[in-house]
């Protein structure tokens, strides 16, 4: 197939460029960057309504409702801006001691509108007061609740975009208006990228695929991401784990690892400047597309990530305490990687700076002991990041999980557990979802590592 046939099979909303089934429907993204241009003047509007009333903004989200939005945070240095994605009780405690929740909007987002973390973020925090809006597709449950409570403002989402293509959708672009950036300048580099993945020549997105997919094919499945302060290997690594890592395939990313090695690609991210942001959303979402075309997958599936919320779900159900206890060891673990393995470190921890350091200091001594590709992220976050991969990729991954103290319990109201309770029932259910499909796992205690 030609270069020219592979873009224009994308901008035609071809199916069979991949496999043929439900494709064509999910590539509402290729037009979003024109989309939300129009509604610019909507989004400033209600960000100068809010201005007075409020002095710090918390996003409720989770994945794709929350990685775009904590790249663009990270990047314009806005530390009024706070993005919740765990349910860690302390985390919700460090939370609650920065603010003023009489003077704090709270954004709950949610494209399904039924995301439990989400719900039981914004069920916590609404009993409290604040002032709210949503960020949900139309129709969906939290769009009926903000209607029934009096959200200040609901924004819809496009129903033809998935999670993690929605960084140019309202779910992106109204926390950034929130944030004060230029959102019509961000748009505006978005739409010249997008412009220029129309070409089959000098085409920054089908060139990143392309390179993307043929490493691949050459066994450098391994895609190590440059750094950038931004952090924006956090909402690629989503972006190219839970598009690709399906059906015993996947591109498993791995931001800031070195690309000196045989089953390693090194790609950049381009930001010469935080509106640079604009851009690099659409080429790495074209260039996903494309990479799965040679993967020969569905890019806007996600078939495996039910299978670590419907083990929370049962073990909520069962009424029973999560079994979180030592299983194995580091060494024992490490000792089992070979050529072409990668290790995950799954941190179900308070995300503090110093826990974050304890983290990354394991995967040193990863790194070290297996010569591997070492990843890391925080649950229950990565469960809607590189949840997918872990499961419906390829079986290379050796998971670390860790676990900690968390603390006197937290209440969720209307529910019979509370935020500890949830916190240990999505580990437990993540690591019962990986050993039931054979993959090779292990869990320790933060105070033991």
């Amino acid at each position: 197939m030609t270069n020219a046939e592979i873009v224009e099979r994308i901008w035609g909303r071809d199916p069979a460029l991949w496999t043929g089934a439900d494709e064509g429907k999910w590539l509402g993204w290729l037009d979003e960057p024109w989309r939300m241009r129009e509604d610019v003047d909507l989004l400033l509007s209600f960000a100068e309504s809010v201005a007075e009333d409020v002095d710090d903004v918390v996003l409720l989200g989770m994945g794709g409702s929350s990685l775009a939005p904590e790249v663009i945070r990270r990047a314009f240095g806005r530390d009024r801006f706070h993005v919740l994605d765990t349910t860690h009780p302390q985390a919700i405690r460090d939370l609650e001691a920065k603010i003023d929740i009489a003077r704090t909007l709270f954004v709950s987002a949610s494209k399904s509108g039924s995301t439990l973390e989400t719900r039981s973020h914004t069920d916590y925090f609404h009993a409290k007061g604040g002032v709210w809006a949503a960020i949900t597709d139309p129709g969906s449950e939290l769009d009926a609740l903000a209607a029934k409570e009096g959200f200040r403002a609901t924004f819809p989402g496009e129903p033809t975009i998935g999670g993690r293509y929605s960084a140019l959708s309202a779910f992106g672009m109204v926390p950034a208006a929130l944030m004060g950036v230029d959102v019509a300048r961000l748009l505006d580099r978005a739409q010249e990228m997008a412009d220029g993945c129309r070409h089959a020549e000098g085409n920054p997105g089908l060139e990143l695929g392309l390179s993307l997919g043929e490493n691949w094919r050459d066994g450098r499945d391994k895609v190590c991401i440059g750094e950038s302060s931004a952090g924006f290997g956090l909402w690629a690594e989503q972006l190219l784990a839970e598009s690709t890592g399906k059906r015993g395939k996947g591109l498993v990313p791995a931001p800031g690892e070195s690309a000196d090695g045989p089953d390693r690609q090194a790609q950049e991210v381009r930001l010469a400047d935080e509106y640079e942001l604009g851009q690099e959303f659409v080429r790495w979402e074209f260039a996903t597309a494309v990479a799965g075309s040679i993967l020969g997958i569905n890019p806007f599936d996600q078939p495996d990530v039910q299978s670590a919320k419907d083990k929370t779900r049962d073990v909520l159900a069962s009424g029973s305490e999560p079994d979180v206890s030592p299983t194995g060891s580091p060494d024992e673990l490490f000792a089992q990687a070979e050529p072409g393995d990668y290790v995950c470190i799954q941190a179900f921890v308070n995300p503090t700076a110093a826990s974050e350091e304890t983290v990354l200091a394991l995967a040193a001594r990863a790194r070290e002991a297996t010569g591997c590709v070492v990843t890391h992220g925080f649950g229950p976050r990565y469960l809607h990041s590189t949840g997918q991969l872990h499961k419906g990729g390829p079986p290379t991954g050796l998971f670390l999980q860790v676990v900690d103290d968390t603390g006197a319990e937290i209440a969720i109201p209307n529910q019979p557990f509370g935020f500890g309770k949830l916190i240990r029932a999505q580990a437990a259910g993540d690591f019962a979802s990986l050993q039931e499909r054979g993959r090779r796992v292990a869990r320790v205690r933060l105070e033991e590592v």
